[in-house]
């Protein structure tokens, strides 16, 4: 990863509402294998913008979101660089979509804001209709 993108992200635990140090240990071993020539010019949109050149600039499938036939869950957290909103919109074009918000949340709200994300995501699976 870029070693500036990096340490901005860390620094305002964009990506962990928790200072470094006490991030849980797959997070730290994720983060120590990431290959920046491969992660960096995939980034998306956010509110840090998106490198012109990135590999995805141009690639929107927001209109084959109402072919996707299965139960699916949308999740989105207040504190993440990933627009709550958009990802609440994406929720609304999938035609068996749910949107689960994070508000204590960061773009790993399954451990910054634990209660609200595995309660959604417990009743999120209990919701699907029995397997066939």
């Amino acid at each position: 990863m870029c070693a500036v993108y990096g340490r901005v992200l860390r620094q305002q635990f964009r990506t962990l509402r928790m200072p470094p140090d006490e991030w849980p240990d797959p997070v730290v071993r994720a983060f120590a294998h990431i290959n920046p020539d491969i992660y960096v010019p995939m980034q998306g949109p956010s509110e840090m913008g998106m490198s012109p050149d990135a590999y995805l600039a141009g690639w929107d499938r927001l209109a084959d979101l109402g072919r996707i036939a299965v139960p699916t869950l949308v999740v989105g957290a207040a504190h993440d660089t990933m627009d709550p909103a958009h990802m609440e919109m994406m929720a609304g074009l999938l035609p068996l979509g749910r949107y689960l918000h994070c508000p204590d949340g960061s773009h790993m709200c399954m451990y910054d804001d634990q209660q609200r994300y595995f309660a959604g995501l417990v009743d999120f699976l209990h919701a699907l209709p029995p397997a066939r």
